[in-house]
């Protein structure tokens, strides 16, 4: 339950969530305050009872299991921004600053007046995008750099299919032995790089690297798989499908039904014909 005013009613209705609060009755506002003023005791309440279920033997850290889930972030669409946005907002005022001040030279009286109002309003729009703009050139840890106005740390991502969303991503690890929660991390980034980190801590918390970790395809990156690796660790990823664009026009040659040879640095099509490469390199043309 990450919702407080859920919390609050489990306060008054939960028999165990009434015994380990000795009848301890606080309000939404109460447990958010708390949350909020204690978010490093509470990680470090949480790593320890993972402690407690190894010391018991619930943890069996011989199977894991990643996935992540998006928590939207109280931030709106319209107050996210990216390069091309901010380039788009600037060039819609350009456009209305030259109508105008096409407009202002044949008007007058009371037209004029709110012509210039107008024209204010469209300079004061511009500074603030400009400033938006130099915020996002800051940002060099990103190709494309974002900014949330409402809250900064969010990031716009796709949620499902198409469907996008400022938000969140928890990534969770949990073992299979009892289905226990060992570890979480709230990123603002999507799955194909967070394997590797998750992997790291789950070594860290286990102390051990003899586990076999699951993830789905949207965690299947090359980068990944290099870490888990060097780690030492088994992880077994599913393989995600072959988009439309990519697909061949028969879809038994698609590139997954071509066999590598390794030795021979070959591959061999679906009817035995063998392509060989003449050991050039070549750059692709942007």
């Amino acid at each position: 339950m990450r919702s407080s005013r859920q919390l609050e009613k489990e306060c008054v209705r939960n028999i165990e969530v009434i015994w380990l609060l000795k009848n301890l009755k606080p309000d939404h506002n109460t447990i958010a305050r708390f949350r909020k003023d204690n978010a490093k005791a509470i990680k470090r309440a949480f790593r320890s009872t993972v402690e407690l279920a190894r010391n018991h033997d619930l943890i069996g850290a011989v199977l894991i299991a990643g996935d992540s889930t998006k928590l939207r972030a109280q931030n709106s669409k319209k107050n996210n921004y990216n390069n091309k946005k901010i380039q788009r907002h600037l060039e819609y005022i350009d456009r209305k600053l030259e109508e105008h001040n096409n407009a202002l030279a044949e008007a007058d009286g009371d037209e004029k007046s709110e012509l210039e109002k107008e024209i204010h309003h469209r300079k004061d729009q511009r500074k603030r995008y400009e400033k938006i703009a130099e915020k996002l050139s800051e940002d060099t840890s990103s190709e494309n750099p974002q900014l949330s106005t409402s809250d900064p740390d969010s990031r716009y991502q796709i949620v499902r299919g198409t469907i996008t969303e400022v938000c969140y991503t928890a990534q969770t690890t949990v073992d299979a032995k009892h289905k226990l929660l060992i570890d979480y991390k709230l990123t603002n980034e999507n799955d194909k790089k967070a394997m590797g980190m998750m992997l790291r801590r789950t070594k860290a918390i286990l102390g051990a690297n003899s586990f076999t970790a699951l993830y789905d395809k949207g965690y299947h990156t090359g980068s990944e798989f290099h870490i888990a690796d060097t780690l030492g660790i088994d992880a077994l990823v599913a393989i995600p499908a072959i988009g439309r664009a990519s697909q061949a026009p028969d879809p038994l040659y698609n590139a997954e039904n071509f066999n590598y040879d390794p030795e021979n640095d070959s591959y061999t099509c679906p009817q035995g014909n063998t392509l060989t490469s003449n050991g050039s390199w070549y750059k692709a043309r942007n």
